[in-house]
This record gives C-alpha cells, sequence and structure tokens, in this order.
C-alpha cells in the first residue's frame, strides 16, 4: 500500500502519508490513488489544482468558501515545510470552533484531506514553502470567506507570533462574526 490514513483529532480530517522511495536519484511517491482514497473514505473527484508558493513567516488564512461552492481540498507541500491548520466551521458539530494541525513538508511527504466546511489557513517554517492544492470546486469570488487567524476564541498556537498577511487576511472577521452556512 502506498499510504497510510490517519484521522487527526477531528475525525474528519485525515492525516495521509505516502510512501517514498528513496535511492541515490533521489525519490519517487504516488500522491493520490483514487482507489485507495475511496477505500479510506475520501470519495472527492478533484476539479481544480492549485500551487502558492510562500517565503517563510507567511500565513495565508483561514480560508473557506461557502455553499454552493464549498470546497474539499487535499493539501500537499512539493518544496519546503509548513504548518498546516483546519478549523471546523460546522454549527452543531461536536468540533466546532476546534482547530487541528500537521506539519507537512517535501520531506515527510504528508497530505492533509480537508473535507468541506472547515476553514484553511497554512504557515510557511521553511525559507520558500510551494503548496499544491487539489480541489473539489472551482474558485468563486463570490463565496470565498474567511475567519482571522487569531480569532481568540479558535485559540491556535501558531509556531511564528508575528506572520506576514496579505491585508485582505488581516481584516477577516471573527468565527462568530464569519458569514457561514455550514450545519453539522
Amino acid at each position: 500500500m502506498p499510504f497510510s490514513f490517519t484521522h487527526l483529532a477531528n475525525p474528519d480530517v485525515i492525516l495521509i502519508e505516502a510512501k517514498a522511495f528513496v535511492d541515490e536519484r533521489g525519490f519517487f511517491s504516488e500522491t493520490f490513488q483514487r482507489s485507495e482514497f475511496l477505500e479510506h473514505g475520501i470519495p472527492f473527484s478533484f476539479v481544480q489544482d492549485n500551487h502558492s508558493r510562500s517565503r517563510r513567516g507567511v500565513l495565508r488564512g483561514l480560508h473557506y468558501q461557502k455553499r454552493p461552492a464549498a470546497q474539499a481540498k487535499l493539501v500537499s507541500v512539493i518544496r519546503g515545510e509548513i504548518f498546516d491548520v483546519v478549523v471546523d466551521i460546522r454549527k452543531g458539530s461536536p468540533f466546532y470552533g476546534l482547530w487541528t494541525a500537521a506539519v507537512l513538508s517535501d520531506q515527510n511527504h504528508h497530505s492533509l484531506f480537508i473535507p468541506e466546511g472547515f476553514a484553511h489557513g497554512l504557515l510557511a517554517l521553511s525559507e520558500e514553502a510551494d503548496v499544491v492544492y487539489n480541489v473539489t470546486a472551482e474558485y468563486s469570488a463570490a463565496h470565498e470567506r474567511g475567519i482571522i487567524w487569531n480569532d481568540p476564541t479558535i485559540g491556535i498556537r501558531w509556531p511564528i507570533p508575528a506572520p506576514l498577511l496579505s491585508p485582505k487576511d488581516g481584516r477577516l472577521p471573527t468565527l462568530e462574526n464569519a458569514d457561514n452556512n455550514f450545519v453539522y
């Protein structure tokens, strides 16, 4: 089996560890195999791929798209290292407002599956980080929303205390004030 699947503190979020075949030339790793993902509870088809590059200390997020353009995501790092965070924003969920995180890197070959109903953010830990997101719905500016990275009710413990933010991300609302139509 080329993958192992681990449900995190919120069991709807799945850490995927890909097996890397390493030799003196470098490595080879499968990053997605539909049958394996289906077998482990990830029954989604991806319709858009995104690639971002961030320098150390850049924080992107916490982002989501509300319904009907909600996105599930498969997040992977192809160069560098990130602290990847998800927050359950499904009203009525026993995990509502709780966050979980994983370190993803080009060295550990981990990916994170994030279902619809979660806000997502990442913090670049390496000098540069290239992140690829496979998503289940195309980008929709009309449905794009977010939550401020340092919402005190969520209490994310970011490993870099003063991250670099876009002006837009710096103005996002708290979870309490977010435009969110997800129900558990």
